[in-house]
Order: C-alpha cells, then sequence, then structure tokens
C-alpha cells in the first residue's frame, strides 16, 4: 500500500508492489469497523498481497496501443419504436392477484407508521 497510484494514474508493470504489512491490514480494519484477530491479520495480509500481484500481473499485459473496452465483443442498443398501446383490462391484470382490495394488489404491509 506504499507509493503506488491508487486509481487513474499510471502504473509501472515493472515496479513490483510492496507487501502488505499487518498494520496495512490493521489499519484497513479499523477504517472498515471490523474487529480482526492476531491471526486474521497474518492471513489478510497474505491474501491482499496475493491479490495486489495479480492486478499487478495484469497491469503487465495492458499495452498502450490496446483500447480499453467494457466488453469482449461489440455491443449494440436495440430499440423500438415508444409506441402508446391500449393497456390491460384491470379485471384480467387483477384476475391472477392473490389478493384485491379497491381495485388494487392487495400486499403485506411490511413497515409500521410510526406516530
Amino acid at each position: 500500500m506504499h507509493g503506488k497510484p491508487a486509481c487513474g494514474g499510471s502504473v509501472d508493470s515493472t515496479v513490483v508492489p510492496d507487501p502488505i504489512s499487518r498494520e496495512d491490514v490493521a489499519h484497513l480494519a479499523r477504517l472498515a469497523r471490523l474487529a480482526v484477530t492476531d491471526d486474521e491479520l497474518d492471513l489478510f495480509a497474505g491474501q491482499l498481497g496475493d491479490i495486489i500481484s495479480a492486478v499487478a500481473r495484469v497491469s503487465e499485459v495492458a499495452a498502450a496501443d490496446i483500447p480499453p473496452t467494457s466488453h469482449a465483443v461489440p455491443m449494440t442498443n436495440v430499440y423500438r419504436p415508444d409506441v402508446v398501446v391500449e393497456s390491460l383490462p384491470r379485471e384480467d391484470v387483477l384476475a391472477g392477484a392473490p389478493s384485491v382490495e379497491d381495485f388494487k394488489f392487495r400486499v403485506p404491509q411490511i413497515l409500521v407508521e410510526e406516530s
């Protein structure tokens, strides 16, 4: 967690990421308000180090001549005309409802109003 761009900065693929220390993990745990044991500090430090190394390896593959993409294949939106059509009759819609009240779907109350 030392000396590397967090986001948006350029990454030098020849730089090996610093190892994550127990203190780094403890600091992150405090920020996230997580209770972490001493054994977990060692475990998480190793796991986070592995993750950061994997991300650094992926960064090595990125080439300046390859444009960034969000999908592996080209995507095209398919649109249909926005046409106003007649709705289903209310009786047909409510016919499949398990419970109806005042021409509306009746659902169990999940929130209680406070006075």
